[in-house]
């Protein structure tokens, strides 16, 4: 078994969200992987063991196993490269088949992750209301372009789109009302965000229900906003720059690629920096 500390979705030589990467022969049971996750302590730790014609993969935080995380993805294909060379890795989910592309050299190490299929609904009305109040915020500091949803792209994630980048910065909840309210609503995260520019964007990501007041990247929610601009027809001319990080002090930064097809998978790429353990 191989365990690696590995930061997704960096700046540079800076930020991006860690993540275990766990590398076995064989995956263990999911109570072995649980109590792994929870001594690791990142907000998800990956789970692979090669299978005929790829890897099988599970993810799990330190409380609750999820069937997707984009993170721990772009880390564990920067982490097969690193073992195994650059190239394309197939991974089996618990509910999707997808794939990484990786790049692995003395000044380059990335990765690619094609997302799972996306699609976007509305809110209803008392679960916008309860969002707002357990965030503060009023309906008209909310941005009408991009209207309250759930997107999926491997999980439900709630968006929120925000005039103000310093309504942004200031944001706060209640840790414990976040995970109730996204255990009844069956959300994976809140993804709060504000468009500066149609293909930049800035990005807050409380997780509650895995035990994590905010990541400072998110690869899932990533891929979900950018499938909902896709619906909305946003004019993101094919891509997005989203910000995410800077207002942990943990700078990270995820591009989104989206193409015309409606409900097609979304691919999302970043660099990632190995964390040294002493």
């Amino acid at each position: 078994m191989i365990i690696q500390h590995i930061a997704a979705f960096s700046d540079g030589p800076q930020g991006g969200n860690p993540a275990g990467v766990v590398l076995c022969d064989a995956l263990p049971n999911a109570s072995k992987m649980q109590e792994l996750a929870a001594e690791i302590g990142y907000s998800e730790s990956v789970f692979a063991a090669p299978v005929e014609g790829g890897w099988r993969v599970r993810f799990f935080s330190p409380e609750v196993e999820v069937d997707f995380c984009g993170h721990a993805t772009i880390a564990l294909g920067a982490e097969l490269a690193r073992q195994f060379g650059s190239g394309t890795f197939a991974l089996m989910l618990n509910r999707a088949n997808i794939s990484v592309d990786t790049r692995w050299s003395a000044s380059e190490w990335r990765a690619s992750f094609q997302s799972p299929p996306t699609r976007s609904d509305g809110l209803e009305p008392a679960l916008l209301q309860d969002v707002l109040t357990l965030f503060g915020l009023e309906r008209d500091q909310l941005d009408p372009r991009i209207p309250p949803a759930i997107a999926h792209g491997g999980g439900d994630h709630l968006v929120l789109a925000l005039k103000s980048r310093e309504r942004l910065s200031a944001m706060q909840y209640d840790q414990e009302q976040g995970r109730v309210l996204a255990l009844r609503a069956g959300l994976l995260t809140f993804s709060l965000v504000v468009a500066e520019q149609p293909q930049l964007f800035h990005a807050r990501n409380p997780f509650p229900t895995g035990g994590v007041y905010e990541d400072p990247a998110t690869g899932a929610a990533a891929a979900a906003l950018a499938g909902y601009l896709r619906d909305l027809g946003w004019p993101h001319q094919g891509s997005i720059l989203i910000c995410q990080g800077d207002d942990m002090g943990v700078p990270s930064r995820l591009r989104a690629a989206i193409t015309p097809q409606p409900g097609a998978s979304i691919r999302v790429s970043g660099s990632v920096r190995l964390i040294s353990k002493t």
